[in-house]
């Protein structure tokens, strides 16, 4: 058994060894709360949750660290036209981030360090680039130099000569313009906290060296985030922790966007999806299927057309569970192991999207044992379907989704009341013969998104697929 994952900075898959037997370190670059996540936010989250809970699967002991960055240049902009504190805007955003991934069934991680919280790191660490010859300051900012690491812009595999490196207001004193700040001058209004250089505040880019030194020392196995995140924040990342001294990331991992007419999913341009309205309309499970199982690289071009085919795909795995859930009397637990053809599909690189057909294989196979009425072969399968379903956090019967199927038990019962009446409605129409009265019921009811199924023991209803 070997773990294959893409490694950005090898630009091909390698096998997954780690720094330390049995053990996973992984660091990914978390939120900037200077507003609420939408689903392209979410995402990467989701992507590596579904990493972690595969290598927990795998048998390792896994440290996984995502930070907040909760002061930055766009934290700043937002307090001044909202005439709120800076401090108020993170942490209102930083919550409604957690909502979020937890609303999607992602695991806890084991520390969430904010950036305002390590400044005494920061400052160790310029202080040490600054004594190797990495670093300078100039009118109370401190500038990485760039041209005094060789290894500057091996990841995003660029020219030095042809960068044009992003700069920010205020950033003077540069001896050249492609170093970067670690350390921002103080401004009338803004934030700041005292240094050897004077007052002011951490660099984007320098929050993370410092957090994931120490939290996860001076090696650590994989460092994710999204693509957009290579340059320049990665690239700087590793200038100045291996400057530093650090061995730092031995593993690049990062996700594909969400993009809408196919344009990254972005605040800026107006056209992102908040996580806290796609959660009214559509159940979160259903959002997790949609945004976790294409692979993590691929992007995903949203449509509600796409939402309601993952829809109705799920409906169609969720159906099975509780079909045989039924059929079986009791609860159906996991299988120790995933089938071999689903682990040989996550070992490659997280196969997602393959290791899903399998579980939709299975399904098939499970459906056919129902059919047949063979009740050991269909229990069987199910366990097989719930021990993939528990790797991708989408197990309709774990307690996270406890309920979530009914989108809430209050508004089941009253549905479930008033569904009762047309059935028998219905069931009427049947006794009398009247097929074409039955069968229109049925139609009216599919169309209002239920599915009629008829059962021994009567006609059962579920919550399908919209229309």
């Amino acid at each position: 058994m070997t773990i294959r994952l893409y490694d950005t900075s090898a630009r091909q898959i390698r096998d997954f060894v780690p720094l330390t037997a049995g053990c996973v370190s992984i660091y990914l670059c978390g939120a900037t709360v200077q507003a609420a996540p939408h689903i392209g936010h979410i995402r990467s989250g989701l992507n590596f949750d579904i990493m972690r809970r595969w290598f927990e699967y795998r048998g390792y002991d896994v440290t996984f660290i995502r930070n907040v960055t909760d002061i930055d240049d766009k934290i700043i902009a937002k307090s001044a036209e909202q005439g709120r504190p800076w401090s108020a805007i993170g942490y209102e955003n930083e919550r409604a981030f957690n909502a979020g991934y937890d609303a999607l069934g992602c695991l806890p991680v084991t520390y969430e360090p904010r950036a305002t919280g390590h400044v005494p790191e920061m400052i160790e660490m310029m202080r040490g680039l600054i004594e190797r010859g990495h670093a300078y300051e100039a009118d109370g900012n401190v500038y990485f130099d760039v041209r005094s690491y060789p290894g500057y812009l091996e990841l995003s595999n660029q020219d030095l000569d042809d960068l044009r490196q992003p700069s920010g207001e205020g950033e003077t004193g540069k001896r050249d313009q492609r170093d970067f700040a670690m350390w921002k001058a103080t401004k009338p209004g803004e934030p700041s906290w005292e240094t050897p250089w004077g007052r002011g505040r951490p660099g984007w880019h320098l929050e993370c060296s410092a957090m994931a030194h120490k939290y996860l020392g001076t090696a650590f196995d994989i460092h994710g985030g999204g693509i957009d995140l290579i340059f320049p924040h990665h690239e700087n990342e590793i200038a100045q922790a291996k400057a530093y001294g650090d061995d730092f990331a031995k593993y690049w991992v990062h996700n594909g966007w969400v993009t809408m007419s196919g344009e990254k999913m972005s605040k800026s341009l107006g056209n992102s999806v908040l996580v806290s309205e796609m959660v009214k309309q559509w159940r979160p499970i259903v959002l997790r299927y949609y945004l976790g199982t294409p692979h993590y690289r691929s992007m995903i071009e949203y449509s509600e057309e796409a939402l309601r085919e993952a829809e109705s795909a799920f409906a169609r795995i969720e159906g099975f569970v509780q079909r045989v859930t039924e059929k079986a009397g009791e609860t159906v637990e996991p299988a120790a192991e995933v089938p071999p053809a689903f682990a040989e599909a996550m070992d490659d690189d997280l196969g997602v999207p393959q290791a899903l057909a399998i579980v939709h294989t299975t399904v098939r196979q499970g459906n056919s044992a129902l059919a047949a009425d063979d009740k050991e072969a269909a229990v069987a399968r199910l366990a097989e379907v719930r021990a993939m379903l528990g790797v991708l956090g989408l197990d309709p019967l774990d307690e996270h989704w406890a309920g979530e199927s009914d989108r809430g038990d209050d508004l089941h019962g009253v549905v479930d009341t008033l569904v009762r009446l047309v059935l028998d409605q219905r069931q009427s129409a049947r006794e009398r013969k009247d097929w074409p009265a039955a069968d229109a019921i049925r139609d009216q009811l599919n169309q209002s998104g239920l599915v009629i199924e008829d059962s021994p023991t009567g006609p059962r209803w579920t919550l399908g697929p919209r229309q």
